[in-house]
């Protein structure tokens, strides 16, 4: 009955073998109904496009079916690209954007492949690589921005946190809904959030697994501004060439300093999907799960649309 079983004994702490998977939404392959709409297609070939506007700045471009899912290609794509990033020598500012003007990355790919997921190598921090990505991409030397129009919740909003400089358009809503589904959070947002928000609005955030839109999601810190409609790519795209016109050496050094002041330890990543596995794919939940399915889970004209509120129908 429980999922990934296999994985979860080989979920461990800190930089030691660890094997863990996104945190969002993942129940019983029993309980997710048939497999006969297009939330099921085949993941894109090619999920981020890379522009090298320049040698210093990149503009990154994510789509992934008819709804940005995640899924396990992405966790292997995006493994590519934060190599590539972090070995491009004049590289200085990086922005990652959506093909999907409603949803930036709408969570984890709840009918992928959990195989696949659990037998993924440890990453060299000892890490699975879904939880190496967010820690790695948290760290690279160049700044990382998202342009964030739609909905980014579960995994989609774990991707956003690990970057370091938020922008929303008045259409954006976050969210963390996993409690919502019976799970513990597994991207480590419960390590993030704290330290942007404090203690109570992470709380408030993760337990009540509610969906925030921009304007609350800016007030709380979840994102740095919202920016009007119709002028969000142009803002970042402004913001984005004003840093990588600046020195390298100095951004990157910034950084790192703010980085040890500011980001969760490995440690945290690891007790964080060991929760995960933990909790996740428990019967008591599984009419959750099927129950989001049935009122169109994962396609974009269901309950994706409102999910917060519709987790406490």
């Amino acid at each position: 009955m429980e999922v990934f079983d296999d994985a979860r004994q080989r979920v461990v702490l800190g930089h030691r073998r660890a094997s863990t998977t996104p945190s969002p939404q993942v129940t019983d392959p029993r309980d997710t109904g048939p497999r006969n709409h297009q939330e099921t297609l085949m993941s894109s070939p090619e999920q981020f496009a890379v522009e090298e506007i320049s040698p210093s700045y990149w503009r990154v471009t994510f789509s992934n079916g008819e709804i940005n899912l995640i899924d396990p290609d992405t966790t292997e794509q995006l493994a590519a690209l934060i190599t590539r990033i972090e070995e491009a020598p004049e590289l200085t500012a990086v922005v990652f954007r959506s093909a999907n003007p409603d949803f930036f990355m709408a969570h984890w790919d709840m009918r992928s492949d959990r195989s696949r997921v659990a037998a993924m190598k440890p990453a060299s921090s000892g890490l699975h690589p879904f939880a190496d990505n967010l820690y790695r991409l948290a760290k690279v030397p160049a700044a990382t921005i998202t342009e964030i129009n739609g909905r980014a919740r579960g995994a989609g909003s774990e991707f956003v946190l690990a970057t370091d400089i938020r922008f929303a358009g008045p259409g954006a809503i976050l969210g963390q809904f996993e409690v919502g589904v019976g799970s513990v959070p597994g991207g480590n947002p419960t390590g993030r959030l704290p330290r942007l928000l404090g203690r109570g609005r992470a709380l408030e955030i993760l337990l009540g697994a509610d969906d925030f839109p921009a304007d609350l999601a800016a007030a709380y810190g979840y994102v740095n501004r919202v920016v009007a409609a119709g002028e969000l790519e142009a803002f970042v795209d402004g913001f984005a060439r004003r840093v990588a016109g600046f020195d390298k050496v100095a951004v990157a050094r910034t950084k790192s300093l703010v980085d040890v002041e500011s980001l969760p330890t490995p440690e945290s990543y690891g007790a964080s999907l060991q929760a995960f596995f933990q909790t996740s794919g428990r019967p008591e939940n599984a009419h959750r799960i099927r129950s989001l399915f049935e009122r169109g889970l994962q396609r974009p004209d269901g309950v994706e649309l409102d999910l917060g509120r519709c987790l406490a129908e």
